[in-house]
């Protein structure tokens, strides 16, 4: 099961979906610029919410040097305005209720997953909950999803797929830097 998830240098799949705003985001449209596609759970997980409230800090600066990026969550359009309408979220955000995004990317469930974070992720829980209050709330999809993020270079192709191993891991902001540097760096704008 896990062979057929997506490689580094691959193509990433094509996809055209609707945002949380009703606009059309097709895959094609972010050729010739960087692209983190991040796949998080459900709307209101306390640990999601922190992660975008971190990258939405970064992704200002990150657009800037080129790295676009869209969040894809398996809740519904009105679930995600609901919880995270109230931060500024300052990237592109897509509901897959159905999780049609999450089967082309091969983003799955895992209970083990779900139990680590609770033995190893206690700091960032407590850091989202209590002191950030991104409160737990309804659960659409799945308690158990795995979060995953693909870094996609200007071509197309996956620099990164990174899979997560519990329901708080996500590709290391350091090392999207770090790729989107060495890209640059090599002239892959």
């Amino acid at each position: 099961m896990l062979s057929n998830r997506l490689k580094q240098d691959g193509i990433a799949p094509v996809f055209s979906v609707e945002d949380l705003h009703g606009r059309t985001i097709d895959l094609e449209a972010y050729r010739g610029r960087w692209l983190l596609l991040s796949f998080y759970r459900y709307a209101s997980c306390p640990l999601c919410n922190l992660r975008v409230h971190e990258i939405s800090k970064l992704s200002p600066q990150w657009a800037r040097q080129g790295l676009d990026v869209v969040g894809v969550f398996q809740s519904p359009r009105e679930k995600i305005l609901n919880y995270l309408g109230r931060q500024e979220v300052a990237f592109t955000l897509l509901p897959d209720p159905q999780q049609k995004l999450y089967a082309v990317y091969q983003v799955r469930h895992s209970w083990a997953g779900f139990i680590k974070a609770w033995l190893m992720r206690l700091p960032e829980i407590y850091r989202s909950v209590i002191r950030k209050q991104f409160y737990p709330g309804t659960v659409e999809g799945g308690i158990h999803r795995i979060p995953a993020d693909f870094l996609i270079d200007p071509a197309g192709r996956l620099a990164v797929a990174y899979y997560g191993k519990d329901i708080g891991d996500h590709l290391p902001v350091a090392r999207i830097e770090a790729v989107l540097k060495a890209g640059l760096d090599a002239g892959h704008v």
